[in-house]
């Protein structure tokens, strides 16, 4: 029963609250605020994208992690921004300024700058998995 709690909802919590706040944080420094949907977002995109190289019968490539890391970051983010700043009308980010953007909720050049990102939250989950739960 232990096993249990510790793989399927400790485990799930603690990296979705560590990368909520890693991101929150993380925006804090390089923007100078955030919202605490980031929180969920981030924290979301971090445990899933921590997902991809646990399977047991699929291991796909780093590069490959990379490419699904950065399409799983900006789907959560669209539908984020549906929801947070379309539907409940709170304005918390707006990319209608920045060149190939898609409803002012996702763009181009932050699908490539979160290509770059996912190998550090490749590693880190990885990291805390292996460290902290020996999994």
């Amino acid at each position: 029963m232990w096993h249990f709690i510790k793989k399927y909802i400790l485990q799930p919590l603690f990296l979705i609250s560590f990368g909520g706040m890693a991101y929150f944080n993380f925006e804090i420094l390089f923007r100078g605020y955030s919202h605490i949907s980031m929180i969920i977002c981030g924290g979301l995109c971090f445990y899933t994208i921590g997902l991809l190289n646990e399977g047991k019968n699929w291991h796909p490539s780093f590069l490959f992690q990379m490419i699904l890391g950065s399409l799983i970051i900006i789907t959560y983010e669209y539908l984020t921004g549906v929801i947070v700043n379309i539907y409940l009308n709170l304005h918390v980010w707006d990319y209608s300024k920045v060149p190939f953007n898609y409803r002012g909720q996702i763009c181009i050049p932050f699908l490539i700058i979160w290509f770059f990102v996912t190998p550090l939250c490749i590693w880190t989950d990885d990291i805390i998995r292996k460290g902290v739960f020996k999994s």
